[in-house]
């Protein structure tokens, strides 16, 4: 054999060796929901130097569902729980577990209005477009605009389903889903969309993830099934999580939670995982779950969210270990 071939015979082995590593290290993909998404992107970048390479895509809950069934993603991301008619069509099987808490806040522009308090009615009829002025509420001056997710959304649903345990009107009328038919209102798409039209209207008010209240944009205080108003804090989402009791699926909710602590429009968020077909990959994808569950949940209070904790975490974790190659 001349010294070409044997060079070339041992470059290409190489070369094949180097390609079968890089394809094992290779970033895991994932896609869904915004809501947990500042959380998702800084646990992950935090997680890098652990070795742990995500590449996470804030597109909504809808998609990332249609993405996690049609395989296209190593993992999906939902704020409502995939359904059983979409769970069927993952050959794969479906690992499915929360991740995290978070609160969902009525968000408004107004710097005439300091302290916005809301009774479930009022909160209820800005939505369905009857409260039409600041004034109507007795806080600061101005038209309201309505501002509403425009993409199928697990924050929608959560938030259209606590406005459905607050009002018979609203759910005969709208009703609770990914994307409902808005009787007034400006869409935006994703949290980020919707933070942004009420960021840039004046007068605006609309729902988002706590995490992305900041600026010109507060929080109202909203009263709860007790009477009681209170903030989307992480006092008020512990409060009212720890009402929440899982099925087999790790699925559950309480829109209307008890508890005079409790802030009415709490959920958790969901990550969707394959049971197996996850190949080389199946060992990075467990251990970048695991630290989303671990050492980030930490990090949870600082950037909007409510931590998981007790059994709710205790089940994730073991959900976890059923992601196979």
């Amino acid at each position: 054999m001349t010294f070409a071939k044997k060079a070339l015979i041992v470059g290409t082995t190489a070369a094949i060796a180097a390609g079968a590593a890089a394809s094992a290290q290779s970033a895991i993909n994932g896609a869904g929901a915004t809501f947990p998404a500042p959380f998702y992107q800084r646990a992950f970048a935090d997680g890098a130097a652990k070795g742990i390479r995500v590449n996470y895509q804030s597109v909504g809950s809808g998609s990332g569902v249609r993405q996690y069934v049609a395989g296209t993603v190593d993992f999906g991301a939902t704020d409502e729980p995939i359904k059983s008619s979409e769970a069927v069509k993952v050959k794969r099987g479906v690992v499915q577990f929360p991740s995290v808490g978070g609160t969902i806040a009525i968000a408004y522009n107004n710097p005439s209005c300091s302290n916005l308090k809301l009774t479930q009615k009022q909160a209820v009829d800005i939505f369905l477009g009857k409260i039409k002025t600041f004034e109507d509420l007795k806080c600061g001056k101005g038209k309201i605009t309505v501002a509403h997710r425009s993409d199928g959304s697990g924050t929608t649903f959560a938030f259209t389903n606590s406005l459905s345990a607050f009002s018979p009107e609203w759910k005969s009328k709208v009703g609770e889903g990914k994307s409902v038919k808005w009787p007034v209102g400006v869409g935006g798409k994703g949290n980020e969309g919707v933070a942004g039209v009420i960021g840039n209207t004046p007068g605006a008010i609309g729902y988002l993830n706590q995490a992305y209240v900041k600026g010109k944009i507060k929080a109202a205080a909203l009263q709860n099934k007790s009477g009681k108003y209170v903030m989307p804090t992480l006092a008020g989402g512990a409060a009212a999580l720890n009402n929440i009791k899982l099925d087999a699926n790790l699925a559950g909710e309480d829109p209307n939670p008890a508890g005079a602590a409790s802030y009415p429009i709490s959920t958790l968020t969901w990550i969707l995982a394959y049971e197996k077909g996850n190949g080389l990959k199946a060992g990075e994808i467990r251990k970048a779950m695991m630290y989303l569950l671990g050492p980030a949940q930490s990090q949870a209070d600082n950037l909007g969210y409510v931590p998981l904790r007790g059994s709710i975490l205790a089940a994730s974790k073991k959900a976890v270990a059923r992601i196979g190659s």
